[in-house]
């Protein structure tokens, strides 16, 4: 019997607890959002709840690269994990850790063999749409000039943005808020090309298969007719050779 390795034995072990943890880290970055009147130890507690997730998930990409066997390949093969993992490091911004904490989370989940192409782009719907919907609710609400005041206006915003529809009648106006525009556009673009990709694989697949089974009977007639002919064949000849 194949022995697993350590590294797909701790994945598989910590798959559900790290996405626990960021359900957590959504509760705990949409609660100082949605309700403007929270305490400021709230607030403090919901920050600190941030980092410990964001912790957890850079604890858990040092983890794996312990247990790698080729850590070099490991460090090329998820640089991406890397980068998402020092980004709040660089500058300790909230959206930083939105952002970081939404991409570990991604490739953290893409590694589970039981998650299935059509969850994962439904999931990335909802959570690019909560998350983008707080994300520039947190820093349109308070720009003068502003026009996205309330969370239904950030998500009608967010799905028009998403849907590249762009009705222009909710659009941000500070650098930050424009940044996740144009991260919302381009995860959109994305995952409608993994939509569509999928349903034309879908229907490609399909056909393949009704291809090969239309020629399994179509082989399996012809056997039958050179069958029927060979039959008909020694049926004449024992007629001949009858008195």
């Amino acid at each position: 019997m194949k022995q697993i390795p350590a590294q797909v034995r701790w994945e598989q072990r910590t798959q559900r607890p790290l996405m626990a943890l960021a359900v957590l880290f959504a509760v705990a970055y949409a609660v100082p959002i949605v309700d403007t009147s929270a305490s400021r130890a709230l607030t403090r507690a919901c920050t600190v709840i941030e980092w410990v997730v964001w912790a957890a998930f850079a604890a858990d990409y040092l983890i794996r690269l312990g247990l790698a066997e080729r850590r070099a390949e490991f460090v090329r093969r998820h640089w991406m994990d890397l980068c998402a993992a020092m980004l709040p490091l660089i500058q300790p911004l909230r959206l930083l850790r939105l952002v970081s904490t939404l991409m570990l989370v991604g490739r953290r989940a893409r590694m589970a063999s039981q998650v299935r192409l059509t969850t994962y782009v439904v999931g990335s719907v909802v959570g690019l749409l909560m998350f983008g919907s707080l994300a520039v609710l947190s820093v349109e609400r308070d720009s003068p000039n502003g026009n996205i005041k309330t969370l239904g206006d950030a998500v009608w915003w967010s799905f028009t943005t998403m849907t590249t529809v762009g009705y222009g009648d909710h659009a941000p106006t500070t650098g930050l808020g424009r940044i996740l525009a144009v991260g919302l556009m381009l995860s959109g673009i994305a995952l409608l090309g993994v939509v569509t990709a999928n349903i034309a694989a879908w229907f490609i697949a399909r056909f393949e298969v009704d291809d090969v089974e239309e020629r399994r009977q179509t082989a399996a007639i012809q056997l039958l007719t050179e069958e029927v002919r060979q039959l008909r064949a020694e049926v004449a000849a024992l007629s001949e050779r009858a008195p």
